[in-house]
């Protein structure tokens, strides 16, 4: 039924278009004659037609319209051009409109068809030809109005490859709970403004960019509206070019009923008026526009409505897995649950997800394991099936590429018997495992996550002289939970510029909380020093960012991991907010050598290895592998088992990069 109501107004439409050109052509054939042409029409022969409507959009008088319609005679009509000859005494090389022949022939001819303010040529709706006279240059009828008029489908040449149409979302899956809201608001504001035909800008920040053009999109389509996108990157600074496009898109919004989305995420401004120019393009339009960005923009003058786009919360995202997974959520034993509360993903990525573990699953369906990856459903086990953590790996790989430039990503292969620690602090290290296990009992089943989103992070610090195996166990925690370590380049995060550093942090929690992966800052007392007494700006700028990382922390649902050698370094009212804080002491000789009887991998050969003798070498654990990994390069390029005398040939070796002399006592029965 709708295909066929497009049908009959076409029709419609093309018969009225000819009707209104005719009559202007009968208007052309009595001047030619020298008849008196009535005055000038002002109702047209059908409201409906793309003609009445382009007249009310750009408020065009009858003798513009009149104009408008002759041109587009003189495309359609082959006859146009043998009149517009006559008119003109019978000139064959003048067989073409101009204003001239426009202002003797039509009647209500006005003279303010020339001012650059006039809708015809303010809209562009027409084109005037280079000439040397004005009134006598040749008159053109823009293509783009030219087809609009036809009523085919078109877009404006001069705006391809800027503004890009976004085609209506075809997913029949509703919006999460929390977008959907935000949906509805933007429907409420825009509605109100039809009367004043005053759009504020509505700006969604924060949130990630599908979240928000999904929101744009479904708006767009309530409103029964198209919906276009720009980048703010390429946007002109020369004025007068982002004028004629301010003005090209102004029009084409019009005729294609189109709501622009301003993509300001990743802007990548490289010429330094472009943060001007966005100002710029934003208040010169007054089409509806949404503005997408990650942070709030309030310098431009225009109304601006912002909304801060929340993360899809627990209940949302298990929902959209359980939809998305179809009668395969009911077979994955929790699995849902442990995704929802380990992972923020927006709704294409956990559908891009489910669309990928569907086709692993189906080419081989008979070795399909859909059970829970692990207790507590966080990571998995060497034990498990390989399908069974797949969609966590999906989730997982996608997490990553937030954090790529941010910090240094960790092959996690530590495990728990690799640690040499004592009772107590490895009882410390398994309690850090228990809080990460059972995170979604607690915070989600048993409520603590709707009490209050402060506190919720998981922070540890883990402190002690270098090499005794803080980096390991962080390592360890990420092996267990089949989590991603990172480990944060300071030099990256620190900067000498005010508010720089603050502003690095963001990103780098921003991009963990995707997958919630376990950040490790080494040596941290650089970073989160005792906070100073404020003497000048810069003091007080550093108090400012240890102040936003504490709260960052708090807020952070991942693990956080802090290595120092110096415990003392740290503020106080940081420690106060780290859940756990171990100590990793430099190793007696009796775990010395425990570091010793484990450091060989076992496929090594090895022979006559003493491990009580070596652990006399007062090193601590990073310095033994060095050395045993040197040792075995040794031992290699002999063709020998790994010996004794390898290894001392290694240590001396070690010694001098550390400047340390070796002593008879340490070595006393190697060999």
């Amino acid at each position: 039924m709708e295909m066929e109501t497009i049908s009959n107004w076409y029709q419609a439409n093309s018969q009225s278009l000819l009707q209104e050109i005719a009559r202007v052509r009968k208007i052309l054939e009595n001047y030619i004659e020298g008849k008196e042409n009535q005055q000038s029409v002002t109702k047209l022969v059908s409201e409906a037609s793309a003609l009445a409507q382009l007249c009310v959009q750009f408020k065009l008088s009858p003798f513009e319209r009149d104009i408008l319609l002759f041109c587009a005679g003189m495309e359609i009509e082959p006859n146009f051009q043998s009149l517009c000859a006559k008119a003109q005494r019978n000139s064959p090389n003048k067989n073409y409109p101009t204003l001239s022949l426009a202002l003797s022939a039509l009647p209500g001819a006005s003279w303010g068809v020339l001012s650059p303010q006039s809708s015809l040529q303010y809209w562009q709706l027409l084109q005037i030809e280079p000439g040397f006279i004005l009134t006598k240059s040749p008159l053109r009828i823009d293509k783009r109005i030219l087809c609009y008029l036809l009523g085919e489908k078109a877009s404006d040449e001069q705006l391809a490859g800027i503004i890009k149409p976004i085609p209506p979302q075809t997913n029949v899956h509703p919006l999460p709970t929390s977008q959907s809201i935000l949906v509805e608001q933007l429907i409420n504001i825009w509605s109100g403004c039809k009367r004043t035909n005053s759009f504020p800008v509505v700006q969604l920040s924060r949130s990630d960019r599908s979240s928000k053009y999904n929101i744009a999109s479904a708006a767009c389509q309530r409103l029964g509206v198209n919906l276009q996108t720009i980048s703010a990157s390429v946007l002109p600074t020369n004025p007068q070019e982002l004028n004629q496009l301010c003005r090209r898109w102004s029009r084409e919004a019009l005729l294609s009923n189109s709501v622009l989305l301003l993509d300001c995420d990743r802007p990548n401004f490289i010429e330094p008026g472009h943060e001007i120019a966005v100002c710029q393009f934003i208040e010169s339009i007054n089409t509806p526009l949404i503005l997408s960005s990650n942070e709030r923009k309030l310098s431009c003058q225009r109304p601006l409505v912002n909304f801060d786009i929340p993360q899809l919360n627990y209940e949302e995202q298990k929902a959209l897995w359980e939809i998305h997974l179809g009668e395969a959520a009911a077979e994955l034993n929790g699995q849902i649950e442990s995704l929802a509360a380990q992972f923020n993903l927006n709704s294409a990525n956990i559908q891009a997800a489910c669309d990928r573990f569907k086709i692993e699953n189906s080419k081989f369906p008979q070795n399909t394991d859909l059970s829970s990856p692990s207790q507590g459903g966080l990571g998995g086990s060497s034990k498990n099936s390989p399908h069974s953590t797949q969609l966590w790996d999906f989730c997982r790989i996608h997490a990553r590429t937030q954090l790529e430039d941010l910090g240094q990503l960790i092959n996690a292969t530590a495990t728990w018997d690799d640690l040499v620690l004592s009772t107590q602090r490895r009882q410390l290290l398994t309690n850090i495992a228990t809080h990460l296990r059972q995170r979604l009992k607690v915070y989600q089943e048993w409520g603590f996550a709707n009490k209050s989103s402060r506190g919720l992070g998981i922070s540890a610090l883990f402190y002690g002289p270098s090499g005794t195996g803080k980096t390991m166990a962080a390592e360890v925690l990420a092996n267990e939970f089949r989590l991603d370590l990172y480990r944060i380049d300071l030099s990256r995060v620190v900067s000498k510029y005010i508010g720089e550093t603050e502003k690095n942090l963001r990103r780098i929690f921003d991009a963990a909380e995707t997958g919630s992966a376990i950040l490790l800052f080494d040596e941290a007392d650089a970073l989160f020093g005792k906070r100073t007494d404020v003497k000048d700006s810069h003091d007080r700028y550093a108090n400012i960012e240890v102040s936003y990382l504490l709260q960052r922390m708090e807020a952070y649902l991942g693990l956080a991991i802090l290595t120092t050698n110096f415990q003392s370094a740290l503020d106080t009212a940081f420690e106060r907010r780290i859940r756990f804080a171990i100590e990793f002491p430099f190793p007696e000789a009796e775990a010395r050598a425990q570091i010793w009887q484990r450091i060989f991998p076992t496929q090594t050969p090895t022979q006559g290895l003493n491990y009580q003798r070596l652990g006399q070498l007062k090193v601590a654990g990073g310095n033994i592998r060095n050395i045993a990994l040197n040792a075995a390069f040794l031992a290699a390029e002999a063709g020998e088992a790994v010996t004794m005398k390898h290894i001392l040939e290694a240590t001396q070796g070690e010694y001098l990069k550390l400047k340390r002399l070796l002593t008879n006592e340490e070595i006393k029965g190697w060999l």
